[in-house]
């Protein structure tokens, strides 16, 4: 599509070893979709501006991302780290595709899922002190391969507390799946290894994205309103 249309294709040179592939990239000015012609949790009615990217995208898009991931790590096995709350549907829906893909291939990838859980943000503000939450487990990764899977990239300050702290366990591989990367105001220009859509700065949530807990159960990423924001702030 044109630049009016959901995606740019992304042009710009990253600094990662697949910066070839081509990028979702959501623009400024894309209006979204009007929560009119999706269904969604009548909970939350009066409390979405309107759908940034739709399910049943957010699906294919994901599918993409397990084939190129087949295509460059295929034939390992690999210990997928999953950052919850909000990664774990993203991360569901990746593995299956990955090992629907696995299954119908030659290439067989073997894959172990654990979990870590991240603690940063407090109402829409990210605080400056985060804490890892299953820590303890990281030296089981000492020459492993490992996918970790996160459900937002924003200033990448997070992912980097992360990465040091599993880097200290010497793995034999880290590559870092995202759906989605925020254009931040301060960006440190980290870009994840594989990531679904780079969106603006907006605070979204739906597809297991919260909001102090709540929206875990929306299906669409959806920008929530300021009405929103009051009714369910902390």
């Amino acid at each position: 599509m044109g630049s009016h249309g959901l995606f740019q294709h992304g042009g710009e040179k990253e600094h990662h070893q697949f910066s070839s592939r081509p990028r979702c990239k959501i623009s400024d000015n894309w209006p979204g979709y009007s929560l009119d012609l999706f269904t969604y949790p009548q909970h939350y009615y009066g409390d979405l501006e309107y759908v940034l990217i739709p399910h049943g995208i957010i699906v294919d898009r994901t599918e993409r991302l397990a084939k190129d991931i087949m295509q460059d790590i295929g034939d390992n096995d690999i210990v997928v780290l999953c950052v919850l709350k909000g990664g774990y549907k993203f991360c569901a829906d990746l593995v299956e595709h990955i090992k629907n893909l696995s299954r119908n291939s030659e290439r067989f990838i073997s894959m172990k899922v654990d979990f870590v859980r991240l603690k940063s943000y407090h109402n829409d503000q990210s605080m400056q002190d985060m804490q890892i939450i299953g820590g303890d487990d990281l030296s089981k990764l000492t020459g492993k391969n490992v996918l970790i899977v996160e459900d937002i990239v924003g200033t990448g300050r997070t992912m980097k507390v992360l990465l040091n702290n599993i880097e200290k366990y010497k793995p034999k591989m880290i590559k870092v799946a995202s759906l989605l990367v925020k254009r931040t105001s301060r960006p440190d220009g980290y870009r994840p290894d594989y990531y679904g859509f780079e969106i603006p700065d907006l605070f979204v949530v739906g597809y297991a994205l919260d909001y102090n807990e709540h929206f875990r159960d929306l299906n669409h990423i959806c920008v929530i309103n300021d009405h929103g924001k009051a009714k369910y702030r902390v």
